[in-house]
């Protein structure tokens, strides 16, 4: 897979993101479907977006024990979902039994990426909420590191991790990242950002994109500066 742009589609409804979706008529962007959307609409959400020939990263971030987590995703991995994900804070043991849950019987199965911080986090309430002493890049690259140990495809992580990261894991293991806000843009709630060019230049594989484009005056054309900025 190249760089490519993933339009976080967090919507609360289905008619609210078959509106959206409705603009585009070239292209057809990866997007991600979130809790919100999937808890609003269920399964059935994923199996019509697939069927509009969508790529889908299905962001769900399971995170329980290594056998509960194991049976979700052998639901999960019949939707046809091109990614999707869990905790890496879940362990090494958590991880290696989603994959063998989201393997296919014909030997298939979609990408399975783990998020490693959350980019709404930052250092100060890592330490301070969550009591871990270390620094937050030490951290993420740590949860990366086990993610590629136990086999996992890649992580979600802050596009100021990504180059480390390739460094640590190799050039093939994927950097999947939020936190992107165009440089005239608000950055929301969101503390570790930046924008589609430097997430090209520090090595993101794919960025993850809200508000920025769904809530633009003209979604299509953010998409497309979007697409821009960080592929060409």
């Amino acid at each position: 897979m190249g760089k490519d742009v993933i339009i976080a589609c967090d919507f609360s409804g289905a008619a609210e993101t078959f509106g959206f979706l409705d603009l585009f008529t070239g292209k057809k962007p990866f997007v991600k479907i979130g809790m919100e959307l999937f808890y609003a609409e269920g399964p059935q959400i994923v199996r019509d977006i697939k069927a509009r020939g969508h790529r889908i990263f299905l962001d769900l971030k399971l995170h329980d024990i290594p056998n509960t987590v194991k049976k979700a995703m052998r639901v999960l991995s019949q939707l046809d979902a091109d990614i999707t994900n869990l905790h890496a804070a879940g362990t090494a043991a958590m991880m290696r039994a989603a994959l063998e849950g989201l393997m296919r019987p014909d030997g298939t199965r979609p990408l399975l990426i783990a998020v490693t911080q959350l980019t709404s986090t930052d250092e100060t309430a890592m330490h301070n909420e969550l009591l871990i002493d270390r620094p937050l890049n030490e951290v993420v690259l740590h949860y990366a590191q086990n993610a590629a140990a136990a086999r996992l495809d890649g992580v979600v992580c802050s596009p100021l991790e990504a180059g480390i990261i390739h460094e640590r894991c190799g050039s093939g293991f994927l950097t999947v990242t939020p936190g992107i806000r165009f440089a005239d843009g608000d950055t929301g709630d969101q503390k570790r950002v930046t924008t589609p060019e430097k997430a090209r230049e520090l090595g993101s594989d794919y960025i993850v994109v809200g508000r920025p484009i769904t809530q633009a005056a003209d979604p299509v054309s953010a998409y497309l500066r979007c697409v821009k900025e960080f592929t060409e």
